[in-house]
C-alpha cells in the first residue's frame, strides 16, 4: 500500500490594523485567535494535511508579521498588545507583499487560502498598485490559490473584490455582533474548504461563503 503524500495548505491571513478598526478591536482580536484555533483544529482533524500559517496585520506605520509560514501546531493565540489599530490603510502594499511572501514558499501541488479583512479603502500604498495586485491574483487563481475578501458594510465589498479579481467576498456590519458573526461564518467556510480538499472536491468558485438555509 502506497502512503499518501500530505497536502500542504498555506493559510495567508491579512488583517487591517488601521485606526478605524479600533471600534471593533476586541472582536477582531478575538476573531483572529479563533481563526488560528480553527486552523490548528483542521491540522488535527485531517492528518493528511499539513497546515501552515502566515498572519499579517498592517497600517501605514507598521506591517506586523505575526507568523511566517509557521506550522499550525507551532502557533499560539495572539497577545492583546500585538494588535493596536492606528494610522492609515496601505491595502495594496499589504496584499501584494503578503501574497509575494507566500508565493515564494509554496511548492507544486500546494493549496493556498488567502483571507483579507478590511474596513477601509486603499489610501497610502507606496510600492504596489491595484493593477499589480490584480495581475498577481489572476495568475495565482490558476494555481490552487483561493482568495477571499471580507469588508465592512461601509464599503462596496462586491465591487472592491471585483477590482482585485477576487471571486469570494463577504460583507459584515462593523459592530460587535456583526464582527463576531462574520468571523464565525468565516471559520465555518474554512472548515468546508478543508473538508473539500480532503475529499479532492474543490469548492465551486463563488460559493466559499455560501451556506444552506
Amino acid at each position: 500500500m502506497t502512503d499518501l503524500i500530505p497536502t500542504r495548505v498555506h493559510n495567508l491571513i491579512i488583517v487591517d490594523e488601521s485606526g478605524s478598526m479600533e471600534c471593533i478591536r476586541k472582536q477582531a482580536f478575538t476573531g483572529m485567535n479563533e481563526t488560528l484555533q480553527t486552523i490548528r483544529m483542521m491540522q488535527k482533524k485531517y492528518i493528511n494535511q499539513l497546515q501552515y500559517v502566515t498572519l499579517i496585520t498592517f497600517d501605514s506605520d507598521h506591517t506586523k508579521l505575526h507568523y511566517d509560514n509557521t506550522p499550525a501546531d507551532k502557533t499560539a493565540d495572539l497577545k492583546w498588545h500585538s494588535y493596536r489599530p492606528c494610522a492609515a490603510t496601505p491595502l495594496y502594499d499589504a496584499i501584494g507583499k503578503g501574497i509575494s511572501k507566500v508565493n515564494a514558499q509554496v511548492e507544486d501541488g500546494d493549496h493556498v487560502l488567502v483571507t483579507i479583512i478590511t474596513d477601509g479603502y486603499e489610501n497610502c500604498s507606496e510600492e504596489w498598485t491595484l493593477k499589480m495586485v490584480r495581475t498577481l491574483i489572476e495568475k495565482l487563481k490558476k494555481q490552487n490559490w483561493t482568495f477571499t475578501l471580507i469588508g465592512t458594510d461601509n464599503l462596496d465589498v462586491e465591487e472592491m473584490a471585483h477590482s482585485f479579481a477576487i471571486d469570494e467576498h463577504l460583507e459584515f456590519q462593523q459592530d460587535e455582533a456583526g464582527t463576531k458573526a462574520m468571523f464565525a461564518r468565516e471559520r465555518r467556510s474554512r472548515e468546508r474548504y478543508n473538508c473539500c480538499l480532503e475529499a479532492c472536491a474543490p469548492m465551486p468558485v463563488g460559493k466559499f461563503f455560501e451556506e444552506e438555509n
